[in-house]
């Protein structure tokens, strides 16, 4: 998730992160049904239907641009299918660990200890980490350990999100801190971009608010229609 989310921002930029990782909502849906076996409603489809729409209107407006990028927006893909893979799974097994976050964090971090190993030696880069210029650099570690630690504390806020709310609130929260970055990126940069690129953007976080606002409203009417029918069932049996 962290290797797919860094390669989306190094071939596409800050500015297309909202769009280029826009997904997250509509692969909640697809691995919701397939993991969980939830179904989705036609109105809640719909909303994914917007959220792709501005999916592809962003892509074809990075292109005119002449600043697409094919293996970012690739990357970008699966680092949405991975943002949901994480919160569905990370939901799934909280009652393993007792739902305690503390836990959960830990034993992640100590697996990723071990399984970014291969990978290391597969792709050659024991050479380049014992040639790195800056090994010894004090100034160096200081700012990856402050990296580190801001590394768990995200992991662990999203990780209390996920046990309080569900993998939806934290994958449509995602899309507003990911539009908030474009916006910040394009007032940085001084970009200019059209109003079919905004529009893009505008159509993935509308579409992302109203599959909660859709989903919101079906779950509130699953305890008034269990309650109506737990009421007919009384009546019926006469009591």
């Amino acid at each position: 998730m962290i290797a797919f989310n860094n390669l989306c921002l190094k071939n596409l930029g800050v500015a297309f992160y909202t769009v280029g990782r826009s997904l997250s909502t509509v692969f909640n849906v697809i691995l919701s049904y397939g993991i969980l076996k939830q179904t989705t409603s036609f109105h809640a489809l719909l909303c994914c239907g917007v959220i792709l729409g501005g999916f592809w209107l962003g892509v074809d407006q990075e292109g005119a641009g002449g600043s697409l990028s094919w293996s970012g927006i690739i990357y970008g893909i699966l680092a949405s299918m991975c943002v949901s893979l994480n919160a569905i799974y990370t939901k799934k097994v909280l009652p393993v660990v007792n739902h305690s976050i503390w836990k959960l964090s830990y034993y992640n971090n100590l697996n990723a200890c071990f399984l970014f190993i291969p990978p290391i030696l597969v792709f050659g880069e024991v050479p380049k980490l014992c040639n790195f210029s800056r090994l010894s650099d004090l100034s160096f570690w200081g700012m990856m350990t402050v990296g580190g630690v801001f590394g768990f504390a995200i992991g662990y806020v999203t990780g209390l999100q996920i046990k309080f709310t569900s993998p939806l609130t934290h994958n449509v929260s995602g899309t507003a801190k990911a539009c908030a970055q474009t916006v910040l990126a394009v007032a940085y940069s001084a970009s200019a971009k059209s109003a079919l690129w905004w529009t893009s953007n505008t159509m993935v976080l509308a579409g992302s608010f109203a599959y909660t606002w859709v989903k919101g409203r079906e779950m509130n009417k699953v305890p008034t229609e269990t309650q109506t029918k737990m009421k007919t069932e009384k009546n019926d049996s006469g009591v």
